[in-house]
């Protein structure tokens, strides 16, 4: 399974309100390795950013002017992520953004294009009840990097959730592992089959242990094992 991870930044939190993308990044990871593929793309919202919105991303309507609308990349952006399971931080913020995307575009919801939608947020709630996890606090519990994170920037998120997500996820590891290891049944059964060449130690090799097991009971004062098994047997 394709795994991708996306993260979104708008002009404000309402996309009722006609608030819109202005930067989305996915990255994608197959078999929990990033395969070095991402989609990145800074877009025109054809709006201002609300006050707050700016101070959190920092792209201001003069960077914007000039880049993109939604709907011309969001083809390319479908190809991407088709088929493949989404992985997002608070995936109701951002899913409700590209429906609205995708509706203004004349196009069918997320759900229809993708596997499915994981929420981060919803599985850190889970394993950490009470506590505050957002992406910020995620990346300290979990000792992923995030020095770089002055602003929110989508590519730098996305790929900081995806390093989250695998520490998050990491027993996975040791279960597959377990699964995938033989049992002590079938490590019988191929001891079974095993011919193993048996070489007797040579005159010289034997006089060489003897010696060695005189010179052990004299130090120990006659309590060498070697030496009294010997005797018993």
């Amino acid at each position: 399974m394709r795994q991708i991870f996306i993260d979104t930044e708008t002009t404000g939190l309402e996309p009722k309100l006609g608030h819109r993308v202005i930067e989305i990044a996915a990255v994608e990871m197959l078999s929990r390795r990033f395969t070095g593929r991402r989609f990145h793309r800074y877009l025109n919202p054809e709006r201002e950013s609300e006050e707050g919105a700016l101070q959190v991303h920092g792209l201001t309507t003069e960077f914007l002017q000039d880049k993109p609308k939604f709907r011309d990349i969001v083809h390319e952006l479908l190809e991407f992520l088709e088929g493949a399971e989404l992985i997002m931080h608070n995936a109701a913020f951002d899913v409700a953004f590209l429906d609205h995307e995708f509706g203004l575009a004349e196009l069918q919801p997320l759900k229809e294009y993708c596997h499915s939608v994981t929420d981060t947020l919803k599985m850190a709630k889970e394993l950490h009840p009470g506590k505050r996890n957002n992406l910020d606090v995620l990346c300290e519990r979990y000792e992923v990097d995030n020095s770089r994170r002055t602003l929110h920037g989508a590519l730098l998120d996305a790929e900081l959730l995806a390093e989250v997500y695998l520490a998050m996820t990491r027993g996975q590891d040791s279960l597959l592992m377990e699964l995938e290891a033989p049992s002590a049944l079938e490590i019988a059964a191929n001891l079974r089959d095993l011919q193993l060449t048996v070489l007797p130690a040579s005159a010289e090799e034997l006089e060489a242990h003897a010696q060695q097991l005189e010179m052990i009971e004299r130090e120990s004062k006659g309590k060498c094992m070697w030496k009294q098994l010997e005797i018993t047997s």
